[in-house]
């Protein structure tokens, strides 16, 4: 069996200090770029049309536990090098393996090797950095997956995405697309997307509210800076606390508790300095200044 890396396995609660980045991390699998509060991260492993192997799983799993105290990074971008954005589970890694290896899981190795890729996606949804997905080329099983659990998804025309799980003997539910995927385009398409594993191409996926915005493969990055630079205009507080609320606010049981989050969210931003700022600036017709505090 592989020895899971300890990085992958750092406490999500680490001190603060501790978690800065002034310099981007260094990775097999990942290439990050620092563009002043935006991380743009690429999965890179081309030649696999960024299937997601053990490296990129614990790659993934050490990155996004690092943002959760990173406030130096404000947004995050995520894409895939060549032709695709992840292919989903790299299948030809696990055939190489030996026999006796897959043969000799049991249901509990099993079981720790699936909670760490799902556990991916829940350390996205737990950073408080918005997570914007550029989508090209395949994006499948897992990397639709990826796909989903982000923030803002913009797609390439070329992009094709499905729920590949369940044409390998598998379950469509998997890495948390039974709980994204309904909420994100209903019921109806997210019961026919998972229960045939049928592809969804972009022009459907803007159709049902899957994805933002449809350009050429060539225009993704340039279609994302609008998204960026707006929410840079925002309270670096403001922001984290609206993705923590959309987050509760999903789930709620009811109005009440909606409610209550977004009541708390704005008596505390408005407890800040950068609030002030905030009021300054739209009263004398400029831009904030914020701080973050």
């Amino acid at each position: 069996m592989r020895r899971l890396s300890l990085a992958a396995h750092r406490p999500m609660l680490a001190p603060p200090e501790q978690q800065d980045r002034e310099t981007p991390m260094t990775y097999e699998t990942l290439s990050i770029e620092k563009d002043g509060a935006i991380d743009r991260v690429t999965l890179n492993r081309p030649d696999s049309l960024n299937a997601l192997n053990p490296q990129m799983v614990d790659d993934l799993l050490d990155y996004f536990a690092g943002l959760y105290w990173d406030r130096s990074v404000r947004i995050v971008t995520l894409q895939g090098a060549g032709k695709a954005f992840c292919a989903g589970l790299d299948l030809k890694a696990r055939s190489n393996a030996a026999p006796d290896q897959i043969n000799s899981r049991g249901p509990a190795d099993g079981l720790v090797s699936q909670r760490r890729i799902s556990e991916i996606v829940m350390r996205m949804r737990r950073c408080p950095q918005p997570i914007v997905s550029l989508v090209h080329g395949p994006a499948c099983g897992g990397g639709f997956a990826l796909a989903l659990a982000s923030d803002i998804r913009i797609a390439g025309r070329s992009a094709r995405m499905n729920a590949a799980f369940i044409r390998i003997g598998l379950s469509a539910c998997d890495i948390g697309v039974s709980y994204f995927l309904p909420r994100l385009v209903g019921v109806t398409i997210a019961s026919e997307l998972m229960l045939t594993g049928r592809f969804i191409n972009a022009e459907r996926a803007l159709r049902v509210g899957l994805v933002s915005e449809v350009v050429p493969d060539a225009d993704l990055k340039a279609a994302a800076q609008p998204y960026l630079d707006e929410m840079l205009t925002t309270s670096p507080l403001g922001l984290r606390m609206t993705k923590e609320c959309l987050n509760m606010s999903v789930d709620a049981g009811s109005l009440e508790a909606a409610i209550a989050m977004e009541d708390r969210n704005q008596i505390l931003c408005a407890q800040t300095e950068d609030f002030n700022e905030g009021v300054r600036a739209f009263l004398q017709k400029r831009a904030p200044a914020y701080q973050d505090r």
